[in-house]
């Protein structure tokens, strides 16, 4: 008791010693628990309740999780982005290294000019992009069949047909916006590293390749995870681009082929309907997957060292 006593005494007189400092840093706090603690706490509450926004909200438990798994929808949305991710994230990770490895090892001329150009897709408006790769894609005017035809190729109904056409158009859309937000990323960790190792890389006859492999991967390992879990949360969050391309359709076009957890979430509550309970149940689903994610990437970003026996 005597130091459980002395523990207490000490931090309330730390606290004390430093209160102007904490009347200082106090706006933070009470502006973070009112517009991030408490609407977090009240989505969470709000997943076990029935409520149109209007009328009494009703509590029902695990209701709404439990019709949410039992939605075939779900599953087709969930599955529509996972697929965007994954496929897009190899030439997001592997085009971002190699765009990076290029102007750090200034192969090129312009590296202003060019980290310029290949970060604008990022600070572009998400909505003009889509519009612009909704002409690109047009059955009928779009510039890619019209390449096409120069090759011998018919003209591909990208938006339109059966729907499964739909997610390549918004993987590569998807994969141009993120891959200059990771090449700026990989070249600031590339200046990081010291030049003495890839001058020795090259005294050694190290290609290209190897270089990227044995030295520039291993040591932006952990820069590498960062961006994955960034790209990871913008899968998760897709939905103008999807959402323009089908032509401002809340369930993802023909036959729910550019359908994604975001427009799922959307077409509940508040934009499709008013089920936001049902929506809460949704939007927290999707935290789980995210932070599942973050986890097991966190997990990989780790060196597994063997343990030494002793004798």
């Amino acid at each position: 008791m005597g130091k459980k006593g002395r523990g207490r005494k000490g931090f309330l007189k730390v606290l004390y010693e430093n209160r102007v400092a904490y009347v200082y840093i106090a706006p933070f706090f009470m502006l973070f628990a009112i517009f991030s603690l408490f609407p977090i706490a009240m989505g969470f509450g709000l997943s076990f309740f029935r409520w149109d926004g209007m009328s009494a909200m009703h509590f029902i438990g695990l209701e709404n999780y439990l019709n949410l798994f039992r939605d075939v929808l779900f599953w087709k949305a969930l599955r529509n982005t996972l697929v965007i991710g994954i496929i897009a994230h190899i030439p997001i990770l592997f085009g971002g290294l190699v765009l990076a490895y290029i102007l750090n090892a200034k192969l090129i001329r312009g590296e202003n000019i060019f980290k310029t150009i290949y970060f604008m897709p990022m600070v572009t408006s998400s909505v003009a992009i889509s519009i612009i790769f909704m002409q690109l894609f047009s059955n009928n005017y779009g510039l890619i069949n019209f390449i096409g035809s120069f090759f011998g190729f018919g003209k591909v109904n990208w938006l339109g047909g059966d729907g499964s056409l739909i997610k390549v158009a918004v993987i590569v859309m998807f994969a141009w916006k993120w891959i200059g937000w990771n090449m700026v990323i990989y070249l600031a960790g590339m200046q990081g590293i010291s030049h003495d190792i890839y001058e020795a890389s090259r005294i050694d006859g190290a290609s290209h390749i190897q270089t990227i492999s044995k030295i520039t991967i291993p040591l932006l390992k952990p820069i590498i995870i960062f961006t994955l879990i960034q790209s990871t949360i913008g899968m998760f969050n897709l939905f103008t681009e999807p959402f323009i391309l089908t032509n401002s359709s809340w369930t993802g076009g023909i036959n729910n082929g550019g359908l994604t957890l975001m427009m799922y979430l959307l077409n509940k509550a508040p934009q499709g309907g008013t089920a936001y309970g049902y929506a809460s149940a949704v939007a927290y689903v999707i935290t789980v997957f995210i932070v599942l994610f973050s986890v097991i990437f966190n997990k990989m970003s780790k060196d597994r060292q063997p343990v030494k026996r002793r004798r």
